[in-house]
């Protein structure tokens, strides 16, 4: 029993961490656009692995954006980086972030972001 449980373990892919966003604020624009902010750690090791890119959602699923990270931030963690110009429906109460990495692709975790109090 316990020598097919570590096979099974085995043959299981190991996955690195997932992107993790920490925070995120969002600001509405002159123009009814949005920006956001999110704040991001992940422990990227270089080009072959690095938190490559994350995605607002409305709260259906469908992507209002996608804000690409185009380079490792090795030795920058936590990191932010915004997004402007997201046209977020009206009467959307909130979005959903999700974050991807080059290795394991989208997290499987979503952040909350609430816009009802949000600035602008």
């Amino acid at each position: 029993m316990r020598v097919a449980l570590l096979f099974i373990l085995l043959a299981c892919p190991a996955f690195a961490d997932s992107p993790n966003i920490l925070a995120a604020e969002a600001a509405r624009s002159s123009d009814g656009r949005w920006t956001i902010s999110v704040t991001i750690s992940h422990p990227d090791t270089g080009w072959d692995h690095f938190a490559d890119g994350w995605e607002v959602l409305d709260p259906q699923g469908a992507r209002l954006g996608l804000r690409p990270l185009a380079h490792p931030h090795v030795n920058e963690q936590p990191f932010t980086r915004s997004l402007s110009g997201v046209a977020i429906p009206a009467g959307t109460s909130h979005v959903e972030i999700r974050a991807r990495c080059s290795m394991d692709g989208w997290s499987g975790s979503r952040f909350r972001l609430d816009l009802d109090n949000a600035g602008g």
